[in-house]
């Protein structure tokens, strides 16, 4: 595509850029006598900035959301602050880093006090509906369930499964799914516990999906190993629904796509085929192991495939409420909870590495009334969603997050951000076993600690300046120990401000 600006000199010029030049201060304009504004948080899990065109992706994943940008605030160095949904999706929900809510490990939750102090429960006087495919994230929304007026069910929108282990034991949903996994569904080696249980109930799902796998050749979108779901029956759902829910109202609403397995809609298979996109050689990383560049290839390109699925739909909605008028009175928040990788032999996002397609997100946010794009490059982290949101419905500050309104919303401030991996770790304990992000103005250093078997000290420092290099291609740790040095103390200051109240 010679036509379009790399990734890399689109991130270079954003860097640069005035924000003073690019943005307005945005008033939401409602329609007389509406009242508050309702929200609708629409968040796809793992989607990764750096895989948007918007963000100077060099194949066109999101036509929809392009053609829409026109009417948000398009936020172009917004970051997770974890690169796995329970790290990531808990500190959008509660508002503060992972270092403060304690969901550190798959299985975990938030920590009591956020279990009552959240996204939900700070919206008092809305109407609060939610939905999710992940499980992680219905584990969350069970612990704010007194904080929300309408959970729907995890089973509600899938074809096939309901994994009755997830919705019966979902304080250990981890521990059931691989039981129910390995009783009742067949591996790869086409073995599972019980023969007889396992056909019984391949037959019994092989049926109710039967009428879709045509659109789907390479087997439907799906949770676990068995629990399909199509995009289109969620937001056919809301569509019909959110209009006749009470007003303010709030929804939430976590989407599975396009997390792996890339299972995209026929009419998106190899739509990128031959089309040339370079695969940037970058050094293998410590914790990855060893994949074909055709691999990598391949699993990249089904990725942006499935890309162009959840926008399809996404498009399709936004046009539904904005024909229906909801849009007048309605403030929609396009997001993720991290990124994804296929780069240094690490394919997905279950890895100790911060590098910047996992940790980098995309964030729009569709106000009532605007008809102009606003450009903002300041970065922000998603903690910040929580404050932001508060403002604009006029309700009062959550007090204990640790959020910034967003800018335009907020006066920029200097500030550092930061991204937390620990999934090794108690939560109970200091954090001991970890890969820690932080960005102060150019540079971002990772920090891992904590891994014997995989570093010789247990150590490692990495320092990137994102300005001049956005692809992490040269480690500066070495070459500008000084700089290195500084950062790291500032790090580990932190860190111990953090884990004080755990000593």
């Amino acid at each position: 595509m010679p036509d379009r600006i790399g990734r890399r000199d689109f991130l270079k010029l954003a860097a640069f850029a005035s924000i003073g030049m690019l943005i307005k201060q945005p008033s939401i304009k409602l329609r007389d006598g509406l009242g508050k504004p309702n929200i609708l948080v629409i968040l796809f899990d793992a989607l990764s900035a750096y895989h948007l065109d918007t963000y100077g992706y060099n194949r066109l994943t999101t036509p929809n959301l392009s053609r829409l940008l026109g009417r948000a605030i398009v936020y172009h160095n917004h970051y997770a602050a974890g690169n796995y949904t329970v790290t990531g999706a808990g500190s959008l929900l509660t508002g503060v880093l992972p270092w403060k809510h304690r969901a550190l490990r798959f299985q975990d939750e938030v920590a009591d006090f956020y279990g009552k102090n959240n996204f939900f429960s700070a919206f008092n006087s809305y109407y609060k509906i939610t939905y999710s495919h992940n499980p992680h994230v219905v584990r969350f929304l069970s612990q704010f369930d007194a904080s929300i007026t309408n959970n729907i069910p995890y089973n509600r929108f899938l074809i096939s499964g309901g994994n009755f282990a997830q919705t019966t034991f979902e304080n250990d949903d981890d521990t059931a799914n691989i039981a129910w996994s390995r009783t009742f569904i067949k591996n790869d080696d086409e073995v599972a516990y019980s023969l007889f249980l396992s056909e019984l109930y391949r037959k019994y799902n092989s049926v109710k999906i039967a009428g879709y796998e045509a659109n789907f050749p390479r087997g439907l979108p799906k949770v676990w190993d068995d629990d399909n779901f199509l995009l289109e029956h969620v937001f056919d759902y809301l569509g019909r629904e959110l209009p006749k829910v009470p007003q303010p109202f709030l929804g939430y609403f976590h989407f599975l796509p396009p997390h792996k397995p890339y299972k995209t809609s026929h009419e998106f298979i190899n739509a990128f085929e031959g089309d040339g996109l370079p695969y940037i050689a970058k050094t293998q990383d410590p914790f990855a192991p060893v994949h074909s560049d055709k691999f990598m290839l391949k699993q990249r390109m089904e990725y942006d495939e499935f890309i162009l699925y959840l926008d399809r739909e996404f498009g399709k909605f936004f046009d539904l409420l904005d024909s229906s008028g909801a849009l007048d009175n309605t403030i929609v928040v396009f997001t993720s909870d991290h990124g994804e990788l296929f780069e240094r032999g690490i394919q997905g996002h279950i890895t100790p590495s911060l590098y910047q397609p996992v940790v980098r997100i995309p964030l729009m946010i569709f106000e009532p009334g605007r008809t102009e794009r606003a450009d903002i490059y300041e970065r922000t982290s998603a903690v910040d969603m929580l404050p932001t949101l508060l403002h604009l419905a006029g309700e009062p500050p959550a007090k204990w997050s640790d959020g910034a309104l967003l800018p335009p919303y907020g006066s920029p401030e200097k500030r550092n951000i930061y991204t937390v991996q620990a999934a090794r770790n108690d939560p109970a304990r200091p954090l001991e076993h970890f890969t820690i992000m932080m960005v102060k103005e150019n540079y971002k250093l990772a920090y891992y600690s904590g891994y014997p078997d995989e570093l010789s000290d247990g150590e490692m420092v990495q320092l990137f300046d994102i300005e001049k290099d956005p692809e992490e291609l040269i480690d500066l740790s070495k070459s500008k120990q000084g700089i290195a040095s500084e950062l790291l103390s500032e790090l580990r200051l932190k860190i111990k401000e953090v884990n004080d109240p755990f000593i």
